[in-house]
């Protein structure tokens, strides 16, 4: 394969940080009239970066890149650094709630689970102790 320098007049996308999204781009030069827009054409397999089809409509973007849609070409321009993003934490999968059977006491003898509260008892406001002052009245 070889590799041959072809010399393509593009338009200058100029943003102010980078990277940037490869949806956003287009929005930003105004090559689609939407956010959604772009998105299906990048899905479609119709944008090029730096030469090859890009399917990814979060493809980060930096200075220097080149994409191709739609017969034109646009470069992104910033004259900032990459800023680093710090990876998402994980979310924790909460644990299940127990079983009953799980719940059930070691002491052999069946227990009897508590009926399930009515829509008019959940609702109830919690009547709690007060001092004069307002303050909550709390006992050790």
């Amino acid at each position: 394969m070889s590799h041959e320098e072809i010399e393509v007049e593009a338009l200058g996308v100029e943003v102010s940080s980078q990277p940037v999204e490869l949806y956003k781009i287009l929005k930003i030069a105004n090559a689609v009239s939407g956010g959604g827009e772009a998105k299906i054409a990048i899905t479609d397999g119709y944008v090029i970066v730096n030469g090859e089809v890009e399917t990814r409509k979060r493809c980060k973007i930096y200075d220097g890149d080149v994409i191709a849609f739609n017969e034109e070409y646009y470069v992104l321009i910033c004259d900032t650094p990459p800023t680093l993003t710090k990876p998402k934490p994980k979310k924790q999968k909460l644990d299940k709630k127990p079983s009953a059977k799980q719940l059930q006491k070691p002491t052999g003898k069946a227990s009897v689970a508590k009926p399930a509260k009515t829509a008019k008892e959940r609702s109830k406001p919690q009547t709690e102790k007060r001092a004069p002052n307002g303050r909550r009245h709390i006992s050790f």
